[in-house]
């Protein structure tokens, strides 16, 4: 039992360590750890803009939605104004005609705002992407040269 407890568990493991420890190193492990250490900023920094263009178009869905209960009340006092039959299908026709040319514009608006969200994070992945084969092809030129 005594050996068991003075054994390392898993997490005690340092594979830096461990790596640096061999002989034969096929390649510099500091190097590989700081590429993974920009592989990790890259997913923190596409993170970043992918929560704030949510919460942009989250606001920008409430203020939509405000707009439109707006313009509903409005609709719904005007239904109550005496007129004549033709003056309110009129009017209506227009509040129709209205929303629903509100409904495409913000329908756009709200696809152009994640768009460009998934675009921004796409765009911050593929870059950190093309570096980290530059940099392999970098590590494979420096251990032909050794």
């Amino acid at each position: 039992m005594a050996d068991a407890q003075s054994r390392p568990s898993f997490f005690d493991l340092d594979v830096a360590k461990m790596m640096s420890d061999f002989r034969f190193r096929p390649f510099d492990v500091d190097a590989l750890m700081a590429c993974q250490r920009r592989n990790i900023e890259a997913l923190t920094q596409a993170s970043q803009l992918t929560m704030e263009a949510a919460q942009t178009v989250a606001r920008r869905q409430i203020e939509i939605a405000r707009q439109t209960l707006e313009d509903m009340s409005a609709l719904l006092r005007d239904l109550v104004q005496p007129g004549s039959t033709e003056d309110r299908i009129a009017k209506n026709t227009e509040y129709a005609k209205q929303i629903l040319e509100k409904s495409v514009s913000n329908g756009r608006e709200i696809t152009l705002l994640a768009t460009k969200a998934g675009t921004e994070a796409a765009d911050v992945l593929h870059r950190r992407a093309c570096q980290g084969l530059d940099e392999i092809r970098d590590f494979a030129k420096h251990q032909g040269a050794h």
